[in-house]
């Protein structure tokens, strides 16, 4: 569904990616997981049309969108969920999430769309009239992705879900992202919480110091000795 290949870039003078490859097959659950610093959200924002790769390639079920903006990569059905939620505090939940079904094959179903991520995040649905600065972090993390979901993406990308939370919303929050999947919704989770995010994945990308330096099924990577040395404390 999603290749990049080769790809370059950084913001401004200064380069951060450097020849990074991966892929991210129909219906997976992909992750990249690395220490901060490492490239991570660079690399989804230049997936999502934020930041312009100085070379390589990205394509999406078979379309080059190398050079395509940021909204005209919504269009094509990638949608992503920012580190630090980046809600409209002063909104209520309801606008909010209205506000993620602006992509033009989500706006006609949205209210349909809107009952759907509603029985996935009850909680959500408790809190819709209220306004989104009113909400606990985890709650606001559930704002997020259920605005992110309102889009109806092929691709959802989940930038840190779990930065900031506690333990047993961290829980939660990976089972929502498994729940997504399960649904038909492809996803790629860039991850500081290595343990967390390799135990839902399918496979695994390691990005150091803007390079992949190890691809693998998760299985095998959270087996790997210099993954459990590295970033499981084992």
């Amino acid at each position: 569904m999603l290749t990049v290949e080769n790809v370059h870039a950084g913001y401004g003078p200064t380069s951060i990616l450097q020849d990074v490859s991966l892929d991210v097959g129909e219906g997976e659950i992909v992750t990249i997981v690395g220490a901060n610093g490492a490239g991570k959200t660079t690399t989804l924002k230049t997936i999502a049309g934020l930041i312009a790769p100085t070379s390589g390639r990205i394509t999406f079920c078979g379309e080059d969108i190398t050079r395509l903006r940021g909204d005209q990569v919504v269009d094509r059905g990638i949608t992503l969920i920012p580190e630090g939620r980046q809600l409209f505090p002063d909104m209520t939940v309801r606008e909010n999430l209205l506000m993620g079904a602006y992509r033009r094959a989500a706006r006609d179903f949205q209210d349909e769309r809107l009952e759907e991520v509603l029985d996935i995040f009850p909680r959500v649905r408790e809190r819709l009239n209220q306004t989104a600065s009113s909400l606990s972090g985890g709650e606001q993390q559930m704002v997020a992705i259920a605005r992110g979901m309102m889009a109806n993406p092929r691709l959802l990308m989940f930038d840190e879900p779990s930065l900031g939370l506690a333990p047993i919303i961290v829980s939660q929050v990976f089972e929502v992202v498994q729940q997504i999947a399960a649904k038909g919704t492809t996803v790629l989770i860039v991850e500081q919480n290595v343990y967390s995010t390799l135990k839902v994945a399918q496979r695994g990308y390691v990005l150091e110091n803007g390079r992949i330096v190890l691809s693998e099924s998760a299985e095998d990577l959270l087996q790997d000795d210099y993954v459990r040395q590295a970033y499981l404390g084992i």
